[in-house]
């Protein structure tokens, strides 16, 4: 799931909905590879080289942010140290614990339900954060979208399906993880009132190393050849969907870009169709399409609030 940003500067549509196409489709293919490794490695390992080798992507878009495409590589350099520069630590560790949160909770999920149903839960984020946003962020909130976000809750209830035991257990860990990544975004609205996202997306990585890493001997799972290059694929992935995302918001305002996210539910059913026999019964078809209306109203409102009441401080 991607942020909703508030603000974007316009310059290729086109390419911006493009580069969010290929970020969904690297997610997608980053979770088939984390519900994969789960089988027989612990979701703390997973984590740590999900972490450790985004590094990669994530040093080129702080080298491409500080002016990497010219050729004065002191100047450059001394550029990207400024935008690692922050004064922002405890926010930054703030966010990280709460977007580690929910990682470990995702990652952990995949043992127990298919790929698509996970992502249909997931989708309920955006309710989630204009809900809690009036209570962390100040903001207003009016009737339409409390409207969008009680029926965004009833359609989570039809794909959770209370009642249906262990199912039920282990949709409300993803339900815990979505609430998590919920409180990470409103957390790096905040931060991006001060500092820009490839400040914000090294931190994260970096804390979230250092996090799995300190309890990495106590779970630690010494992989084969072909399991490590696997490992090591899903940091390169998930740090490079993270590049194309932040591109993509970069490109095209987030009212265009953002309803793209939901193709990765496509993604989702096709690769746990395609891998586990795994296809979404109809209830939980359409419990998502409830919770992906509501969260394209909610962002539809969002947007023209904006549009209408110009921001005290922008991100």
């Amino acid at each position: 799931m991607s942020v909703f940003p508030a603000h974007t500067q316009v310059s290729n549509t086109p390419l911006g909905i493009g580069y969010i196409l290929i970020a969904v489709s690297l997610f997608g293919i980053m979770d088939a590879l984390v519900k994969w490794l789960t089988a027989g490695y612990p979701t703390v390992q997973i984590m740590f080289f999900r972490s450790l080798f985004a590094f990669p992507p994530i040093l080129l878009m702080v080298w491409r942010s500080a002016g990497g495409a010219g050729n004065d590589r002191g100047n450059t350099l001394a550029n990207a140290l400024m935008l690692l520069k922050t004064r922002q630590l405890a926010g930054h560790g703030l966010r990280s614990v709460f977007g580690c949160g929910a990682m470990l909770l995702f990652f952990y999920s995949y043992q127990f339900l298919p790929l698509a149903e996970v992502t249909a839960i997931a989708f309920a984020a955006p309710i989630f954060i204009a809900c809690l946003s009036v209570w962390l962020l100040q903001e207003r909130v009016g009737l339409h979208r409390w409207s969008a976000i009680i029926v965004g809750f009833v359609g989570m209830l039809v794909i959770i399906r209370p009642g249906s035991g262990m199912l039920e257990s282990a949709s409300l860990i993803v339900v815990m993880a979505t609430l998590l990544y919920a409180l990470a975004i409103i957390q790096i609205r905040r931060l991006s009132r001060l500092e820009p996202s490839t400040t914000i997306a090294f931190w994260f990585t970096a804390f979230c190393t250092l996090f799995t890493g300190l309890a990495l001997p106590f779970f630690w799972v010494t992989p084969g050849v072909t399991d490590l290059l696997l490992l090591i694929g899903t940091g390169l992935i998930g740090g490079t969907a993270q590049l194309c995302m932040t591109r993509a918001y970069g490109l095209a305002p987030a009212a265009v870009v953002a309803p793209f996210d939901y193709t990765h539910l496509l993604w989702s059913v096709l690769i746990g169709w395609y891998v586990w026999g795994d296809f979404p019964d109809a209830q939980t078809w359409i419990g998502c399409a409830i919770v992906i209306a509501s969260g394209l109203y909610i962002l539809y409102r969002e947007t023209v609030r904006r549009v209408r009441v110009p921001p005290i401080l922008t991100e």
